[in-house]
């Protein structure tokens, strides 16, 4: 909801819940996944993007990594 609020606050174009996101020449394409399959939406730039959660794929810290963490 906080894309969608801020992309009204501020006039900009939205794309919601987007699975990729290809940015050309002055828009950007959005392909978001929706009941009937995926939806493919182009915005001019400037716009607000929200993505899904499974567009990245977390790092996770290895247990070394997090030993020189801790003493930091």
């Amino acid at each position: 909801q906080t894309g969608q609020m801020l992309a009204a606050l501020l006039g900009w174009a939205q794309g919601t819940f987007a699975s990729k996101v290809t940015v050309g020449d002055g828009e950007v394409e959005v392909i978001r996944e929706i009941d009937g399959g995926l939806e493919t939406v182009s915005l001019k730039l400037p716009a607000i993007v929200t993505t899904d959660l499974r567009l990245n794929e977390p790092r996770y810290a290895s247990l070394p990594n997090i030993m020189k963490a801790k003493k930091k």
